[in-house]
């Protein structure tokens, strides 16, 4: 029977459509399990092959739960604020929300094709106000909360305002920007101006003066992931450290919880190492060293006002406290707020130079580049509070102000970097602890590391000496022994338009939030989406973005007075701001009253598999993290962790195609000449080859680029060979294959079994369109099953043991095999167990129906199909899975091997059932074992049951 691949699944998108077959109930009683696919950016180019394979495997995931009986959570939704469409905007004029709806329209016609058992119902897309009116209210949420370090956990800012009433700071243990003292009196005393100032230092989004990434070319700053080699990612521009005021969040604070969660959750261990580095937790002491010329008082206050001063010390953070002594130099960072005033007149020229150069590197290029060291002398020296000496201080870019205190004290003996600074520098290298071998080639922080040049501390192993010199510091009040982290507060505004507007207005300066009532701040009009002249972001541009305190709306700019109507504030949310929260809307994405019911956020809880990229390992899931534990700490929801187990899948790798270009002309000469030539690769798009080959169509080609129209060939024997490579599917690499086509020719459930087929999931894999024939050819012997030539014929007759073991081996297999992810082994499993059933001739109903439900989770179209032939009209999506019946798979004959001296030289079938020494009889009573043994007694018989038999003579 012909198997028609596209009116089958045309058909059964339609019936799902219709159905809502995939619409999930909020009926708590049956046990829930929670599948999502990380957040999916909509991008112009749409879906190509390499898209859909982590879709896949939750999808069959979900399926797999269905027919388990549960209540599955399979949704999807956009992460639609971003900045490529802002930059399309601007190139073209035409609005962020327009090519955002347009490209949303072509995935889901792609995801829809493919026959994926996602709740249309459910979609979210960032960008749509009533989905974003929850992510400001979420940032409302941690503008009115602190960290409270004693109860550790997120409290309302209520209740360190009662704190501050009854005991000014005495006994506050907060995490906060700067230290503050003041008594409930002064506190009381404050005015509200001084009141809100103070408060910023405790809230959870707080607004500060930090150090960015700032692109003038995009007027807008950019993270560290959205910047190669220096420039942004999106065009090529500059990218510059600049200090600015932007809103930040406070995750330094969840810094430990945030290590302790990964213990609890089934992550991969290279994902999980990838956050524990990036949190850095380290031990050690902070301590302070004296400039030289500077009075430090004990309190660490200015002796003439009392006042606190950041002048007069340097404070650094290390883990290494007993090399002290060691300590010949100081490094500060270019950008830390102390070099302005410890630079000499004399050094101010090159000091400013110096910090011109660094502010045109990223802080991911200052940390990459190990080997090159520079640096400029201040003029100035702080005091080693232990020996006494004078300790040059430097700034340098291998020095980041986010981290630790933005100086570091410099043992040149026992650090690389430190070493090649003083090497280059001539500074003075003083060795002050002794290791291992081992250790003295990587790293002096080693436990059996022994300090040595010092009397404080000569001979005391690194923990002695550790703990023996924080107490001298703590004594001498210049320090104290701390635990350090290198995450810093997340930036949390982006100088663009297409993104969330912050809920903010500024009164006297203050921030200020809106009222809930107010919500959501809607994303004006602009005309357009440059900054404006005075370098204001874009929002500055729209006429009617002003905050009328008194009546409680949003009114035009113009009528701005700062006494009723205050300005709103100009930038917006980063991309990473809705796709913190995203899985929890989905348990209640219409809620208009809250962001998600109460019962129904316990009832799903976490996410129980998330599907996702490697790439995603620090910035969205630390963010996730963040704020699911905010939301638990206040009451919103009641889980830390938001997904308990995740997967990263691997990439499909496609197949490049090169032209080479002889360099300095319009020539292109074939792959096997190219050696005679210097030449340059040019990407080719893999659509101008010929059919399968590697000949690249060269008419094609001069018409595929107006650059290439006068293009001339080398060739050799009459044709032009391009070059082949595995590389990442990429549109700019011309190589992508596009889902459509692969759909059309071959079908969606070919391209699902074939994404599956390719490899181990989590492991990345070159793409072969040839690859699919071998597929499709097992998706129509699956179909053909069911019929007698073009007549759809099951019998009821009982099946066979044989036919039974075929099916029950299957299920085995195929349970195992979903339940540890290994996709690509069923696969396999299904084209055997077709293949046996083919030549058993087997048409048997209590064999195919089963056989339908146990593929329908990979191949649903065809399976939905055959199930409705069946004669059942319901969907196949929530008949039970197949029970696995061991029975079957109990051997009734064993076939043994005979091996006389070590080689095998027959096979006889035996009974199951037979003891060791029947099995020994039977063998020597077999005419061939007589003919060997000519008439000799076995010397030794070794039958190992049910496996082999060994005889000796």
């Amino acid at each position: 029977m012909f198997y028609d691949h596209q009116q089958i699944e045309k058909k059964w998108q339609k019936y799902w459509e219709d159905n809502q077959t995939y619409k999930t109930s909020n009926n708590t009683d049956k046990p829930k399990f929670y599948v999502l696919d990380m957040f999916p950016y909509p991008s112009g180019a749409g879906l190509h092959v390499g898209h859909p394979l982590g879709y896949i495997a939750s999808d069959i995931y979900a399926r797999y739960k269905r027919h388990q009986g549960f209540n599955v959570l399979h949704p999807v939704g956009y992460d639609s604020f971003g900045l490529p469409a802002e930059q399309y905007a601007i190139q073209t004029g035409t609005h962020p929300a327009v090519t955002t709806e347009q490209n949303i329209t072509r995935y889901e016609e792609q995801l829809r094709k493919i026959g994926f058992s996602f709740d249309w119902s459910r979609e979210v897309r960032t960008s749509d106000a009533s989905y974003y009116k929850w992510t400001q209210w979420i940032f409302i949420e941690l503008f009115h909360s602190w960290y409270n370090k004693s109860t550790d956990k997120a409290e309302s800012i209520e209740t360190l305002i009662k704190h501050f009433e009854e005991k000014g700071t005495e006994g506050l243990n907060a995490n906060q920007n700067d230290e503050l003292n003041f008594t409930a009196e002064e506190w009381k005393s404050a005015s509200e101006i001084d009141k809100e100032d103070i408060l910023l230092n405790y809230r959870l989004a707080y607004r500060a003066e930090t150090t960015v990434n700032w692109c003038p070319a995009l007027g807008t700053v950019l993270a560290n992931d959205e910047i190669k080699d220096g420039k942004s990612e999106r065009g090529g521009f500059p990218v510059f450290q600049k200090k600015m005021m932007q809103w930040s969040m406070r995750i330094s604070a969840y810094s430990e919880r945030l290590l302790q969660g990964l213990k609890t959750l089934d992550w991969p261990q290279p994902l999980k190492d990838s956050q524990e580095y990036w949190i850095g937790k380290s031990q050690g002491a902070q301590v302070k060293f004296l400039v030289d010329g500077l009075e430090l008082s004990v309190d660490g206050k200015d002796d003439s006002n009392n006042q606190p001063t950041t002048n007069n010390h340097i404070e650094v953070f290390t883990t290494r406290p007993d090399t002290i002594f060691g300590a010949t130099f100081m490094v500060l960072a270019p950008e830390n707020p102390l070099v302005e005033n410890i630079t000499t007149a004399e050094q101010k020229a090159e000091v400013d130079t110096y910090i011109e150069e660094t502010s045109k590197k990223t802080e991911r290029d200052r940390m990459s580049d190990v080997k090159n060291v520079s640096g400029a002398f201040t003029g100035s020296y702080a005091i080693n509070p232990f020996s006494g000496e004078k300790m040059p201080i430097y700034i340098s870019d291998y020095v980041l102000m986010g981290y630790g205190t933005g100086a570091v004290m410099a043992v040149p003996a026992h650090d690389e970097r430190d070493h090649r600074f003083a090497k280059k520098f001539n500074l003075e290298i003083k060795k002050v602890v002794e290791t291992d071998e081992d250790v003295q080639k990587k790293s002096f922080d080693s436990k059996d590391s022994v300090c040595v040049n010092s009397d404080f501390l000569n001979g005391l192993k690194y923990n002695e000496a550790k703990a023996l010199i924080i107490d001298a510091i703590e004594k001498k009040a210049i320090g104290h022994g701390t635990t350090n982290y290198r995450q810093r507060d997340a930036i949390f505004s982006r100088q663009r338009y297409w993104g969330e507007p912050v809920p903010i207005y500024y009164k006297d300066g203050m921030p200020y939030t809106l009222p809930n009532s107010a919500l959501p701040l809607e994303l004006p009009e602009v005309e357009k989406y440059l900054p404006t002249e005075d370098g204001d972001p874009p929002l500055g541009n729209a006429k009617t973005f002003a905050w009328d305190e008194a009546n409680q709306k949003v009114v035009d700019t113009n009528l701005i007075d700062d006494k009723t109507v205050f300005p709103l504030e100009l930038s917006t949310m980063p991309g990473w701001a809705g796709s913190s929260w995203y899985f929890l809307r989905y348990m209640d994405p219409n809620n208009d009253e809250v962001f998600a019911n109460k019962e129904l956020s316990d009832y799903w809880g976490q996410v129980d598999l998330y599907i996702g990229g490697s790439e995603h390992a620090t910035g969205h899931l630390l963010y996730s993290r963040f704020w699911n534990m905010f939301l638990k700490d206040r009451g919103y929801i009641n889980n830390d962790e938001p997904f308990q187990k995740l997967i990263n899948q691997g990439m499909i790798l496609g197949m490049s195609a090169f032209a080479y270009r002889i360099d300095g002309t319009n020539q292109y000469v074939s792959k096997n000449l190219a050696k005679d030539y210097q030449t340059q690769e040019i990407h080719v798009d893999i659509s101008l080859l010929k059919g399968t080959s590697d000949e690249l169509d060269t008419e094609a080609f001069k018409s595929w680029r107006p650059d290439y129209a006068n293009a001339e060939f080398i060739l050799e024997d009459g044709k032009y060979i391009t070059g082949r490579e595995v590389e990442k599917m990429s549109k700019s690499k011309y190589n992508v294959v596009n889902p459509d086509d692969i759909c059309n020719e071959y079908g969606a459930d070919g391209l699902r079994l074939y994404e599956m087929f390719l490899g181990p999931l989590e492991q990345s894999k070159p793409w072969n369109t040839q690859g699919l024939s071998g597929v499709y050819g097992f998706l129509k012997k699956f179909w053909n099953l069911y019929f007698n030539e073009d007549t759809f014929e099951v019998s009821e007759e009982e099946p066979t043991k044989a036919e039974y073991k075929v099916l029950h081996t299957l299920i085995k297999k195929v349970v195992y095999d979903i339940e540890n992810f290994s996709f690509n082994t069923s696969v396999s499993s299904f084209m055997i167990a077709v293949n046996e059933l083919q030549k058993l001739k087997c048409n048997k109903r209590n064999i195919l129906e089963p056989l339908a439900v146990i593929v329908s989770p990979y191949a649903p179209h065809i399976c939905e199909e055959v199930w409705n032939l069946l004669g059942n009209n319901s969907s196949i999506e929530f008949e039970k899975f197949p029970i696995l019946n061991e029975e079957y798979l109990v051997e009734d004959e064993i076939e043994y091997p005979v091996s006389v001296n070590g080689k095998m030289k027959f096979k006889i079938a035996l009974p199951a059932t037979l003891s060791a020494k029947e099995v020994e009889d039977l063998v020597l009573q077999n005419e061939k074992m007589g003919v060997l043994l000519e008439g000799k007694t076995p010397k030794k018989i070794i039958v190992v049951p049910k496996k082999i038999v060994n005889i000796v003579i």
